[in-house]
């Protein structure tokens, strides 16, 4: 037996399986930034369509520059992603990655989210100072959050929008097509707000954000469409307790936004304040435990763990506010959602969505 005051011996079989699994993540790491390109240059889209090619005619077909494309497909077959006929070196991506890599993939589209990666390690200077000064990274410092959040939100929420979200709530669909009013606190680009207010003409939509850019490209977005029951305004939600209008909206909606709040509890109460006495409150947030021993269960708990320290927290603390973090768990969401008022909290999960939990509240 090991005496407590004594430190283990070295174990250099251990020491070098963990060796190489620091090899192995640093290649899957700076995989993630191939893939992110390869997503947003459009390469997976065009080689799912094509035949095996020469780097050259795949760069022709996407538009792209040779020399580039071709150092990309050296990370990609290395990788394990494409592959490559070493007598011709024409490359091809099997038709069993495309279904999880391209836009045709729809919900199953994974390299939506490497895009993170790349703009997490924009702010890496910010979050070290963090570390060592305390304090936070503001929105403004993360240019593409919000156009990545668009994409993420599709993947999870709007492409099951009508077929699985919707349906948590009894006779929801019926009430939307008679006409309600909804608010979607924290609603970013707002697509999934101006996607209800397109299958619901007669219901009317509010979504409030406290980003400008995201609220402008949301009302531009609806302008183009002529969604005139469609409203989207700035609002610092920090004070939503005291400021939120009292029973005003039949249905109002949080997509993977509470945690990221500066004042968290503030916003629950004041949507519990906003919402009429009959109302549903429906919640999108992340799935963790709330704690890490439990959450390395968790398929996606590293990236989870990571977007929120270098995000969803650190936005928080930018703002003076308590820095939830994203993986604060149902526990505490529970407990948060009773502090601000609700006694009726019902959790789903879908079988398509890895991440998050679906609560239906009401009061």
């Amino acid at each position: 037996m090991t005496s407590p005051n004594r430190l283990p011996e070295f174990d250099q079989a251990r020491a070098e399986t963990f060796s190489g699994r620091l090899v192995g993540t640093l290649n899957q790491g700076t995989l993630c930034l191939m893939i992110s390109v390869g997503h947003r240059t459009g390469l997976f889209d065009t080689m799912r369509q094509m035949a095996p090619s020469t780097s050259q005619e795949i760069a022709r077909q996407a538009g792209l520059n040779e020399r580039y494309v071709r150092e990309w497909l050296g990370a990609m077959v290395t990788g394990g992603i494409a592959e490559v006929d070493p007598s011709t070196l024409r490359y091809s991506l099997p038709a069993e990655h495309a279904a999880f890599l391209t836009r045709a993939a729809g919900g199953d589209d994974l390299a939506v989210f490497t895009q993170y990666v790349g703009i997490l390690g924009k702010v890496e200077d910010e979050i070290v100072q963090c570390f060592r000064q305390g304090g936070g990274v503001p929105y403004e410092k993360f240019p593409r959050f919000h156009e990545v959040m668009e994409e993420d939100s599709g993947q999870s929420a709007l492409s099951s929008l009508e077929t699985h979200i919707l349906p948590l709530v009894p006779d929801l669909t019926g009430r939307l097509a008679q006409g309600i009013r909804v608010l979607d606190a924290g609603c970013g680009r707002g697509r999934i707000i101006n996607r209800l207010a397109e299958l619901y003409p007669r219901s009317n939509f509010t979504g409030m954000d406290l980003s400008e850019e995201a609220t402008d490209f949301a009302r531009r977005w609806a302008v183009q469409r002529s969604l005139a029951n469609a409203h989207f305004m700035v609002a610092d939600l920090s004070d939503f307790n005291v400021k939120a209008p009292p029973e005003a909206f039949d249905l109002v909606t949080t997509f993977d936004a509470i945690h990221d709040q500066s004042r968290p509890l503030n916003v629950l109460k004041g949507i519990h304040r906003t919402l009429k006495a009959d109302g549903t409150y429906l919640m999108q947030d992340i799935s963790g435990t709330g704690y890490v021993h439990l959450d390395v269960n968790h398929p996606i708990g590293t990236a989870l763990y990571t977007i929120s320290c270098m995000h969803c927290m650190t936005v928080s603390l930018a703002q003076g506010g308590e820095g939830l973090g994203a993986m604060w768990g149902e526990a505490k969401t529970r407990e948060y959602l009773e502090r601000a008022g609700f006694r009726s909290v019902e959790t789903h999960r879908l079988a398509h969505d890895i991440q998050n939990n679906w609560y239906v509240v009401r009061k």
